[in-house]
């Protein structure tokens, strides 16, 4: 590719990109993708995936097109390689292969065994021109918690605290209300209704009874996680009210009710226990908000992808301490009173 084609490509790529991102919080476990069908430098198609089971972003694409028959003359935009499988819906690659499309441009070849390469291959064999690589970084991390989950074999874990400026989540007697401030605790209901699950400890629950939804944004509510390893806790709190999935982890029992599951764990790994589980539930991304004892546990066994700490101007003194976490502070910005942090880990591929 020249300079103007590659320039060329990354514009109508960032806008399959924004597209993709329409689907965030309502197609796990499949990837964000959108998708852009351009003939002679104009958009003619636009579409992304928008539900899980639903159609992938080609279809919503090609099916946006009003006439097919530039189709032929057409190069197609997508962040994410055409699927060549049948799963809930047809293979997309076969999709542009009836319809016989000039060219296809990919930022990233997707990483899930029952694809990695097969759509491509489908589209070059059918004599289609396949470009790859466009903003290819831009597409990974787009899907950061789609390229874990496959290549970690394990869900996303993002850690999320609330700490006053002197470094406490909370005073001795575990009071936490309010750190942050109400704009702050509005972005975290957002945070809530773009992962799989948010998952809190024992503690969290006795003394916060965190309902764990996004009332305060318009949204999907995550499956609600509760590590109560002996089960002490009192079924009248919040989390256990089954308005929403609930996953109770303990060393105990395993029963299954209603929007309601006890999942037993082997206490001598029960960390990894509970990760692997999640794993096989195809929960794609975990929500960690506390408390801290629980935060400390993920850090010190290395399973954590990113770290949000929203840090307020209030002082307690004395309290319960904030984890120590050692990370690359990737961004920092107010939220009127508090500033948000976001680190990732110092080593490793993400």
């Amino acid at each position: 590719m020249n300079r103007h084609d590659h320039h060329h490509d990354e514009l109508f790529m960032r806008r399959a990109q924004e597209l993709a991102l329409f689907g965030k919080g309502y197609v796990s476990p499949n990837p964000l993708v959108g998708c852009v069908v351009v003939h002679n430098d104009r958009i003619i198609g636009e579409g992304w995936h928008a539900n899980y089971g639903g159609p992938h972003a080609e279809v919503n694409a090609v099916n946006s097109v009003t006439d097919k028959s530039l189709l032929s003359e057409s190069t197609v935009y997508v962040n994410l390689e055409p699927c060549a499988h049948f799963g809930k819906t047809p293979p997309c690659a076969d999709l542009l292969v009836h319809h016989a499309v000039k060219k296809v441009v990919i930022s990233n070849v997707d990483p899930n065994p029952l694809v990695d390469g097969g759509g491509i291959r489908k589209l070059r064999q059918a004599g289609i021109e396949v470009v790859t690589g466009v903003l290819e970084k831009e597409g990974r991390e787009l899907n950061r918690r789609f390229f874990i989950a496959i290549e970690k074999k394990r869900p996303c874990i993002i850690l999320k605290w609330a700490q006053t400026a002197d470094g406490f989540m909370a005073k001795e007697n575990y009071d936490s209300k309010w750190i942050s401030n109400a704009h702050s605790r509005q972005l975290v209901h957002k945070w809530r209704s773009e992962e799989d699950a948010v998952l809190v400890g024992t503690k969290t629950v006795f003394h916060d009874n965190p309902q764990l939804n996004v009332r305060e944004w318009a949204g999907r509510n995550p499956i609600r996680i509760v590590i109560d390893r002996f089960l002490k806790l009192s079924p009248k709190l919040h989390v256990f009210d089954r308005t929403q999935p609930t996953l109770v982890y303990n060393v105990l029992k395993h029963e299954e009710h209603e929007k309601l599951v006890l999942a037993r764990v082997d206490e001598t790994d029960f960390l990894n226990g509970i990760v692997s589980d999640l794993q096989k539930r195809s929960i794609q991304s975990v929500l960690v908000e506390g408390g801290a004892q629980t935060l400390q546990f993920f850090i010190d066994a290395g399973l954590w992808d990113e770290a949000r700490v929203f840090t307020s101007p209030h002082t307690f003194g004395k309290g319960i301490r904030s984890p120590q976490l050692h990370g690359n502070l990737v961004s920092s910005e107010s939220v009127l009173t508090d500033t948000v942090s976001v680190y990732r880990p110092i080593h490793g591929k993400s």
